[in-house]
């Protein structure tokens, strides 16, 4: 059993070594698209299917919530914006610019 310990070992300082990295550091996964994704969808509360108005007035709510003003803090108004850059970016038409007015930037 002792052999079967030092073993394990050796080969996890080898692959720390060879990777740089730990063994278990690969099991968590890296952030991806679609998982930023999720996470903005559930932040601002939009369906899958949200329109771009419906994206820009689930941002309006929760900018109204979450804003310095109210009590709020930069962060979360930062992750609002990120999350409504992040689900506008998604929408097919993506002819229009992401700015809360609704006119494109040209």
């Amino acid at each position: 059993m002792l052999r079967i310990a030092i073993i394990l070992v050796i080969i996890c300082i080898l692959f720390r070594w060879a990777f740089g990295k730990w063994p278990w550091q690969g099991l968590g996964g890296k952030s991806t698209r679609s998982q930023a994704v999720f996470r903005a969808r559930k932040l601002l509360g939009v369906d899958e299917r949200a329109s771009r108005e419906q994206i820009l007035a689930a941002h309006k709510r929760l900018i109204a919530m979450v804003h310095p003003d109210k009590g709020g803090s930069n962060a979360a108004v930062h992750e609002a914006n990120d999350a409504r850059d992040i689900l506008l970016g998604e929408l097919p038409d993506r002819g229009a610019d992401i700015g809360d007015d609704g006119s494109s930037q040209d």
